[in-house]
């Protein structure tokens, strides 16, 4: 630690008993200690425990004006460790933390000192913004460098063709053997390099890994919070060892590639079990391979806390008391049907009814539920399984999806004899649910007498807590007024109840000539601004008018329009009420939702 003058040392001390770091009494002992051993004041307090390395920093950046960053937890993608090279940070103790403003932005531990700011600047040929870190945080991000994913990937990778003793198409070559192979495979570079890149996907939030040929390399992906982010690109000759692993773990057939393929199996990121389900497809340079990764560990399984609110959460409700009947979720793949599916089978679940499931796959185990996996190989398919399931006394039905006409007959069928019955479709918005169960040839007296509720869904992503906070654009208050109409109270008066009615605290005036909104505040640990998802929903209940457009073939507009004028809140409304809340940003919701026919 530099030495501190008299005058900094006393700002020190001062704001270190103002955080509550330690107290004027133990400051003073600990200060005639330092005096007596002749010792450094600020290094006896760190040795003693009284403050750690973080408490220190943070106070002396204060002190000096600079501001401050704590890396203990940070994680640095590995094209950020590539804006400066490892000996160069080793040796200004300096760690890049990303690009702001076409200058590089570093976090280092001297950076009160301007002649090691300039003298790091020339050498690299950037101008920086710079940070102060504590040791501890700098020496984190500095053991990424030896563990970055690509790094290490690429360094294991290199080793290929003398682990394994051939070139490419080596575990095709062993196929008469396959204990062999799983011998041979087990502990290879290739192994280790996947396990390092499903490592890498669990620990940042990632639904899927992307592993797509190119021509000459092989580019690896990876869709965190619903985006689609590049990792690396990793040599040609790595792609047949790569996809070949991924089968064996998959229990796939390694010798075919000329068919789709699925498959599955499970892993573990730190102590967390995770499951994935693998996709295999031949494309024009090889093989794509889509691995869909489900954390069960950080999902709630709670209505609430997925996002329901106000009027979509009591209109849900409401369908779930009902005996018997469907609810039916629409949205695209990976909207989060299922896992509503799942937050109202708990919302219901009790010893005095029998729930039976059909899904592919099952993605969540529920105890106290019979859950059934598909398996079209022998012959279970949703049609076939939902025949046995009805013979087994349920009172709730679970079907994963309604993919055809004889699935949606049985489905129906199973709501008009007294059975609760939960299923998806694949729609833009919940009013599409009702024409496409036209379209598979469901009568429509059938469907306006069993589907009584109704769900669309999105997911968008939710901006950091903290995030900046701005005042709306003429062009987004204009877009807010047009989207939300009469939903915003018009006076003080009107605050109270229609926050009880939205489910949302604090709803600002309709007259507002700008409205308070956050956007996604990139940060050192975090670039995007954005952590997590939630969902954006519209809910309605299927009340005699719709049931009279169902039965006379309305498209899905008339429908949608007689479902808002009943107060169905839709999809990009609830986007723009939680805006207003601060949970996401209105690019976020434009992003997902579309305006409404």
């Amino acid at each position: 630690m530099n030495v501190l003058s008299p005058t900094v040392q006393q700002h020190v001390e001062e704001m270190l008993v103002k955080d509550g770091a330690i107290d004027d009494s133990k400051l003073a002992q600990i200060k005639e200690k330092a005096k007596a051993n002749n010792e450094p004041f600020f290094s006896l307090l760190l040795s003693e425990g009284h403050i750690n390395d973080e408490q220190l920093t943070k106070t002396l950046a204060a002190v000096s004006k600079v501001p401050y960053v704590n890396l203990s937890k940070a994680r640095i993608e590995p094209k950020i460790l590539d804006l400066l090279p490892q000996d160069t940070a080793e040796q200004f103790m300096a760690v890049p933390l990303g690009k702001m403003q076409n200058r590089l932005v570093v976090a280092m531990l001297d950076a009160d000192n301007v002649q090691a700011v300039d003298f790091l600047s020339n050498k690299i040929g950037k101008t920086l913004k710079v940070y102060a870190a504590s040791e501890s945080g700098i020496r984190h991000i500095l053991e990424q460098y030896q563990h970055s994913i690509e790094r290490g990937v690429t360094s294991m990778l290199s080793k290929v063709p003398e682990d394994l003793g051939v070139e490419e198409g080596v575990v095709e070559s062993l196929q008469p053997n396959l204990s062999k192979v799983k011998t041979i495979v087990q502990d290879s570079p290739i192994a280790k390099a996947l396990a390092a890149i499903m490592d890498y996907a669990g620990k940042n939030r990632a639904s899927d890994i992307h592993i797509e040929p190119l021509e000459k390399e092989l580019k690896i992906r990876c869709r965190i919070d619903g985006v689609l982010q590049e990792v690396m690109k990793l040599p040609k000759s790595a792609e047949a060892a790569m996809v070949s692993r991924i089968k064996i773990l998959s229990n796939l057939k390694i010798d075919e590639h000329r068919i789709p393929q699925d498959g599955n199996f499970s892993i573990t990121v730190d102590g967390r079990p995770v499951d994935l389900r693998i996709a295999i497809s031949p494309v024009v340079w090889g093989e794509q391979v889509v691995m869909r990764l489900l954390d069960k560990t950080g999902t709630s399984l709670k209505l609430e806390d997925m996002g329901y609110r106000g009027r979509a959460l009591r209109a849900l409700r409401s369908g779930l008391k009902q005996p018997y009947g469907m609810i039916l979720t629409s949205g695209p793949t990976g909207s989060g049907k299922s896992t509503s599916m799942y937050a109202m089978i708990q919302e219901i679940k009790n010893d005095s009814i029998n729930i039976v499931t059909l899904e592919d796959p099952v993605e969540y185990k529920i105890e106290g539920v019979n859950q059934i996996q598909v398996n079209p190989d022998v012959g279970l398919t949703f049609a076939t399984g939902l025949r046995s399931i009805l013979r087994q006394d349920p009172d709730v039905v679970m079907v994963g999806e309604i993919r055809d006409k004889e699935t949606a007959s049985l489905a129906v069928q199973a709501a008009l004899t007294g059975h609760l019955v939960f299923s998806t479709l694949h729609t833009n918005s919940a009013a599409g649910i009702l024409p496409r169960l036209l379209d598979m040839g469901v009568e429509p007296f059938l469907i306006a007498s069993t589907v009584h509720t109704v769900i669309g869904q999105r997911l968008v992503r939710k901006v950091v807590p903290g995030g900046e906070k701005y005042q709306s654009t003429k062009a987004e208050t204009a877009e807010i007024h047009e989207t939300l109409k009469d939903l915003l109270p018009k006076t003080k008066d009107e605050i109270t109840k229609k926050a009880d009615d939205l489910g949302f605290d604090d709803l600002p005036l309709d007259d507002q000539n700008a409205y308070t909104l956050v956007k996604g505040k990139p940060t050192p640990e975090n670039q995007t601004g954005y952590q997590g998802r939630m969902g954006l929903y519209e809910v309605f209940e299927v009340t005699e008018k719709i049931q009279d457009l169902i039965i006379k073939h309305s498209t899905s507009s008339e429908i949608q329009r007689m479902a808002q004028s009943q107060g169905m809140v839709t999809m990009r409304q609830d986007g723009y009420l939680k805006a207003l809340a601060g949970k996401t940003t209105l690019l976020e919701v434009n992003r997902v939702a579309s305006t409404e026919a």
